[in-house]
C-alpha cells in the first residue's frame, strides 16, 4: 500500500509541476524533437505511475481488505484509530464508497478519452472525404485539393484517405515558392504522423480537463509539431518562402519573400482535427525561423531536455524499488 501511495503522490506532483519545468525549455522551440519527447514522456510517466499504483492497490485489496482499511484509518487518525473504529460497519462502508468513487473516476476518464478520440477520427475522415470529393486537384498528387473559400487557409486531415487542403483565398496570396513551402509543411505533418500525437494528447486533455500536464501538454505538443513541420518545409523550400507564406495566410495579404513584415493572428477557419500551416503561434514560429538559435544554445537546451526525459522515465521504477525495499 505504501508503494501505491508513493506512486500516486509522484503522479500528482508531476502532473501539476512538470509543466512549470518543461514550458521554459520548449517555449521557443530550440530543440523541437527533444521537447516533444519530454512532454510525451512526462505524460507517459504520470499515466504509468498511476496505473501501477492502482495495480498495487487492487492486489492489496484482494489479498487483505482488513489490513487495507486499518492502514488507511491509521494514516489519517494515527493512534486515535482503534479496532472499534476501523472495524465498524460505518467505516468499512465509507472505505468501500471511496474505492467505488475512485474506480468510477477512472472509468469516466477512460470513457471521455475514448469519446474524444472517436469523434476526432470520425471528423477528420469525414472532412477528408468531403474535401477530395468537392475540391479541385492541385498538381500531380490527387490528395492535394483546392476548396473555394475566400478565407486563406492550408491544412491537412489524416486518415484513409488523407488530404491536403488549400483554399482559394490562400492561393490568391501565395506565390509558387510559398505554395511549395506550405505543401511541404503539410506533407511533413502526414509523413511524421503528427495527427496521431494530436489525437492522443487531445484525448488525454479531454479525459483529465483539470490536470495541467495534460491540458498544457496538448497545446505544447500541437505547437511543437507545427515547428517540426516548419523545419522540414524550410529545408525543402527555404526559410524566406516559408515565413512569407505563414504571414500571408495569417494576415490574408500577399507578402514578398524578400520583404517580410510583422505577423498577426490567423483568421481563417480550420476544421477540428486538422493540422494547419498558419493556425498556431504564428508570431513565435516566424521569429524562430528568422532568428534561429546558436549551436551552443541548441546543445544546452537539448541536454536539459534529455535530462528531463531520463528523470521522468526513471522515476516510476526507481520509486517503486526504493519504497518496496
Amino acid at each position: 500500500m505504501i508503494t501505491a501511495l508513493a506512486l500516486l503522490g509522484y503522479a500528482a506532483g508531476a502532473a501539476w509541476l512538470a509543466p512549470a519545468l518543461l514550458a521554459p525549455l520548449t517555449r521557443r522551440g530550440v530543440s523541437v524533437r527533444a521537447g516533444l519527447a519530454a512532454w510525451l514522456t512526462a505524460m507517459a510517466s504520470v499515466l504509468v505511475s498511476a496505473a501501477v499504483a492502482i495495480q498495487f492497490s487492487v492486489r492489496t485489496v484482494a489479498a487483505d481488505w482488513p489490513q487495507l482499511t486499518q492502514a488507511l484509518c491509521r494514516s489519517v487518525a494515527g493512534s486515535a484509530c482503534t479496532p472499534e473504529v476501523y472495524g465498524s460497519a460505518l467505516y468499512q462502508a465509507g472505505v468501500m464508497v471511496l474505492a467505488a468513487s475512485l474506480t468510477l473516476a477512472g472509468v469516466v476518464a477512460a470513457w471521455r478519452y475514448g469519446r474524444r478520440v472517436r469523434r476526432s477520427r470520425a471528423q477528420t475522415r469525414s472532412h477528408a472525404r468531403a474535401a477530395l470529393l468537392v475540391g479541385h486537384a492541385i498538381g500531380d498528387e490527387a490528395r492535394t485539393v483546392m476548396l473555394d473559400d475566400p478565407r486563406p487557409a492550408a491544412y491537412c486531415v489524416a486518415g484513409r484517405p488523407a488530404a491536403i487542403v488549400v483554399t482559394s483565398g490562400a492561393l490568391a496570396v501565395l506565390d509558387p515558392p510559398q505554395l511549395r513551402a506550405v505543401l511541404a509543411h503539410e506533407d511533413a505533418h502526414l509523413a511524421h504522423r503528427h495527427h496521431a500525437l494530436a489525437t492522443v494528447t487531445r484525448g488525454l486533455a479531454a479525459a483529465f480537463p483539470g490536470v495541467p500536464l495534460f491540458t498544457r501538454g496538448a497545446a505544447e505538443v500541437a505547437r511543437l509539431t507545427e515547428m517540426a513541420a516548419d523545419d522540414t518545409a524550410a529545408r525543402a523550400s527555404g526559410r524566406p518562402a516559408l515565413v512569407a507564406a505563414l504571414i500571408a495566410i495569417a494576415t490574408g495579404a500577399a507578402v514578398s519573400s524578400a520583404d517580410i513584415p510583422g505577423a498577426d493572428s490567423p483568421g481563417a477557419a480550420v476544421p477540428a482535427g486538422a493540422m494547419a500551416a498558419a493556425s498556431r503561434a504564428v508570431p513565435d514560429r516566424v521569429e524562430r525561423m528568422l532568428r534561429p538559435s546558436s549551436p551552443a544554445r541548441s546543445a544546452a537546451f537539448t541536454a536539459a531536455l534529455a535530462l528531463a526525459v531520463t528523470l521522468l522515465s526513471a522515476a516510476p521504477p526507481v520509486l517503486s524499488a526504493l519504497v518496496t525495499r
